[in-house]
């Protein structure tokens, strides 16, 4: 009798240091910067103009983009303008931290975005539904 409930013992503590770990919660991934999304990928374009993209910090070029808005001119670069592919060719990249590498070029170039919040994200969700329904919009 006495070897039975020891061994219950055992058994429940094994089972709850092999399932400890799996109770653990899961720790929220890190989102990049807008600077670091643009060092690691939208620099490759943006720095040189290469096939027409606006040069990084170039006021005069980036003043008409700033001033479509920031859901717009988001969600048109994340489908694809202007020759610019889709999420600038990043597939890895999710909206936000997209969203925050286009708000960091805007900034550089003397625009007041700021990072993405729900509500900005919301705006430039629903722009992108508009962008893929019509095309054509620039």
């Amino acid at each position: 009798m006495f070897g039975k409930k020891i061994g219950a013992r055992i058994l429940a503590g094994s089972l709850f240091v092999c399932l400890f770990p799996m109770a653990q919660p899961v720790v929220a991934q890190t989102l990049k910067s807008g600077e670091r999304v643009y060092n690691e990928g939208c620099s490759v374009c943006h720095s040189a103009g290469v096939a027409g993209a606006p040069k990084f910090s170039d006021k005069a070029v980036w003043a008409p983009l700033i001033a479509e808005g920031q859901p717009v001119l988001t969600a048109h670069a994340w489908v694809g303008v202007r020759g610019m592919p889709a999420k600038g060719g990043r597939q890895d990249l999710g909206l936000e931290e997209f969203s925050r590498s286009v708000a960091f070029m805007a900034r550089a170039a003397g625009g007041t975005w700021k990072d993405p919040d729900a509500a900005m994200l919301a705006a430039i969700s629903a722009e992108e539904k508009k962008r893929r329904a019509d095309p054509a919009r620039k």
